[in-house]
């Protein structure tokens, strides 16, 4: 029987992980995609947020989906609300629905 496992991981982790790959320092990446190499150490290690600009530079310096890379950073952010907040999976449920109402009341 198959399972289906999701590999979960952060941002952060997920930089590390193609930086490594390419078998690149901290300041090469850093120095490529115009941020401080302590910067990039910090959203490595989850300390600092990527801002969206910086996500489009590294997906195009790793040559990776900007999408994808948008996803962990926004499952990064709702998860650390959700353990903010104290809340439960219902909240997600919730948030869910929301965005199909929105999408269809608010189509462009």
């Amino acid at each position: 029987m198959a399972t289906n496992k999701i590999s979960v991981t952060t941002l952060g982790e997920k930089l590390r992980v193609l930086r490594e790959e390419a078998e690149l320092s901290l300041r090469e990446v850093a120095s490529e995609i115009g941020i401080d190499t302590s910067l990039l150490a910090k959203i490595e290690r989850n300390e600092r947020q990527a801002t969206k600009e910086q996500i489009k530079q590294m997906a195009l310096f790793f040559k990776v989906s900007e999408r994808q890379l948008v996803k962990e950073f926004l499952s990064d952010q709702f998860a650390y609300k959700m353990i903010e907040e104290e809340a439960d999976l219902d909240t997600l449920k919730v948030a869910e629905a929301k965005v199909e109402y929105y999408k269809t009341k608010y189509k462009k």
